[in-house]
């Protein structure tokens, strides 16, 4: 997991500085790289039928809800401090809760929906909605997170036939597919340089998403969860160093909201399963 953040934030970071490249050239960067990174794992005897699945109609709409986020975050990074999409991309955790009632018939409880209450109080504190100082680009964190909610929830759906890599694979590729059609809006031509960093994009995010479903699968949750929270660390220190940008007291205090709300969410989630284990031991 700590890897994971690290290379998310490193990803991050990219995106932010990419500024003066449009912004479908970015995602060609992000999907392409991703679709090389994946060649290199998928297994030995798939390479003849690596892109097989019975499952094209799911993969579609978590390509599609994948596409929705990534576009919004990356203008989220390129058009708001750093620290505060990372603070407001914490809450995607919140819409998964409420996702899952009405597409899993999963039931929630009341600590579940205290925990949702205070996470939107938490993004209230940090977007401080006004008539007055309307920032239009505070809509689009929240976009992502709602989008990356739905993401998860057609993971943990795909996951139980489909591994890691053909799930991240496809969704590469479908970036990959949509950024040709910026093409005719114009690309920038790219020093040397600033290609070897935007190729960048594209392995450290797919390098990320495998390491994030690795961490899932061989680690307890409840220890690997809380490490995701060190990217508001590297974001503060990243975005002072950098864009001499300093996170205000309302995005740390909304951030916290947020964070404690998502550990009560993850808190949650694992004693339920610990007590759907049991019974089933018992029975």
């Amino acid at each position: 997991m700590f890897m994971s953040i690290c290379a998310f934030s490193l990803m991050d970071l990219i995106v932010k500085w990419s500024v003066d490249y449009p912004l479908g050239q970015v995602l060609f960067f992000r999907g392409f790289f991703g679709i090389v990174f994946y060649f290199f794992v998928i297994p030995r005897e798939r390479l003849h039928n690596f892109y097989e699945t019975k499952r094209p109609g799911l993969h579609f709409l978590r390509c599609f809800s994948g596409l929705i986020a990534l576009i919004a975050i990356f203008i989220a990074l390129r058009k708001l401090p750093l620290a505060t999409v990372v603070s407001i991309s914490f809450a995607a955790p919140i819409f998964t809760t409420i996702f899952s009632i009405f597409l899993l018939n999963e039931k929630v409880g009341i600590f579940r929906w205290l925990a949702v209450i205070v996470g939107f109080i938490g993004i209230i504190v940090i977007t401080e909605p006004g008539i007055s100082e309307l920032n239009i680009y505070y809509i689009f964190p929240i976009i992502f997170c709602l989008g990356l909610s739905y993401v998860a929830i057609t993971i943990r759906q795909l996951s139980s036939t489909e591994p890691p890599w053909l799930i991240s694979f496809y969704f590469s590729l479908s970036i990959t597919l949509l950024s040709f059609l910026t093409i005719p809006q114009g690309w920038v031509m790219p020093s040397l340089n600033h290609l070897m960093l935007l190729s960048l994009i594209g392995i450290f995010g797919g390098v990320a998403n495998l390491w994030l479903s690795l961490s899932y699968k061989y680690s307890e949750v409840s220890l690997v969860t809380p490490l995701k929270y060190l990217a508001l660390v590297f974001a503060i220190i990243f975005g002072y160093l950098i864009w001499e940008e300093i996170p205000t007291i309302k995005t740390l205090v909304g951030s916290i909201l947020v964070i404690i709300s998502t550990l009560i969410i993850f808190r949650r989630e694992i004693y339920k399963k610990k007590v759907i284990t049991s019974k089933t031991i018992n029975d």
